[in-house]
């Protein structure tokens, strides 16, 4: 990879980081409200992986930790902080808040709410670009948690049997909420359990970006040239709790924080972008630098200066799919 390609992918993590982080700053001045699930400590694995599909033309869908993703998958990262203000100008016109980003005009399908819902979305997603006769796939990020649901096993199972184009990616942070893994999932190798779909898949460290890029690469491939679905596993970690009504995150121990943060992904890059003469110390800074710099006088003020929706227009993006007046009587007299 050339050295600016790497320089970049380091500063666009280090956009995310911060992205989040000043979420996280909104959100306690009370300018972000509802839900919000940051994704610090997770960035190589939505980067590396979405470096190697097609923007534009492959498809992309996630659960409601969503906000890098879009962004990577090329929704303006200005639209994406006014939907969390509730703004007009955000990617939802601010009807929709941090966990149901959506830009169709990227090939971002969304993040989504429920438990589960991507996975079969994911795969209509797919079967769509097989009809079509097209080589573009589906992407359907999802956590480790939401690998016991129903939708799971029934998403898997029709991938593989249709031989679908879609690559689930999992991004196992160890925790669904605040339950281990362990305390949950019987197999707790995610990779393991599509081994009865007879579905390819395998595991990976999500901290280490090169090593992120090099699998979801073979993965993509895979997918792409017609062998079926891919589910690939990477071993990650949220460094704050799963949402912000979860600050503390007190059912893990500091000693495990503290190991994780030594493996913190922009960390690892950065060190080893130094070690390798690609950038500097100086180099590093000028980046943080640029990077707020943007996120405070771009980013955050377009979200502050954009208009709130208008009352009267609440019904404006709403479909009306009410039925026809003439059938609702004999239906109540039936």
């Amino acid at each position: 990879m050339k050295a600016a390609d790497q320089k970049r992918l380091l500063r666009e993590m280090i956009f995310f980081r911060r992205f989040e982080e000043r979420c996280f700053e909104a959100y306690m001045e009370h300018k972000i409200g509802g839900f919000l699930h940051l994704y610090s400590g997770q960035e190589a694995v939505a980067t590396g992986v979405l470096e190697t599909v097609r923007r534009g033309e492959d498809y992309v869908i996630t659960g409601y930790r969503d906000h890098v993703h879009a962004i990577k998958s090329g929704a303006p990262a200005r639209e994406v902080m006014a939907e969390l203000y509730g703004k007009e100008t955000g990617s939802s016109r601010g009807r929709g808040g941090s966990m149901h980003i959506f830009d169709p005009t990227v090939h971002f399908m969304g993040g989504y709410a429920l438990v589960g819902q991507p996975f079969p979305l994911a795969a209509g997603l797919a079967l769509a670009c097989k009809y079509r006769g097209t080589d573009h796939i589906a992407v359907c990020f999802l956590g480790d948690g939401a690998n016991n649901q129903g939708t799971f096993h029934e998403t898997m199972n029709m991938a593989a049997l249709w031989h679908l184009p879609v690559l689930f990616v999992c991004e196992n942070n160890q925790y669904a909420i605040g339950t281990r893994i362990d305390r949950s999932t019987a197999v707790t190798d995610q990779y393991k359990r599509v081994c009865s779909y007879n579905m390819a898949s395998s595991q990976h460290d999500g901290q280490d970006l090169d090593a992120v890029l090099a699998a979801a690469g073979k993965a993509v491939e895979h997918v792409r040239s017609g062998k079926g679905p891919y589910f690939i596993e990477f071993l990650t970690y949220r460094q704050r709790g799963h949402s912000m009504s979860d600050k503390t995150a007190a059912y893990r121990s500091k000693e495990e924080e503290a190991e994780w943060a030594k493996r913190d992904p922009i960390k690892l890059y950065g060190a080893k972008l130094i070690k390798a003469g690609v950038l500097t110390d100086a180099d590093l800074k000028a980046i943080e630098h640029d990077v707020l710099n943007e996120i405070e006088n771009d980013v955050v003020k377009f979200a502050e200066d954009s208009p709130a929706p208008k009352v009267e227009d609440l019904n404006k993006y709403v479909l009306d799919d009410r039925p026809d007046p003439r059938w609702i009587g004999p239906l109540q007299n039936s």
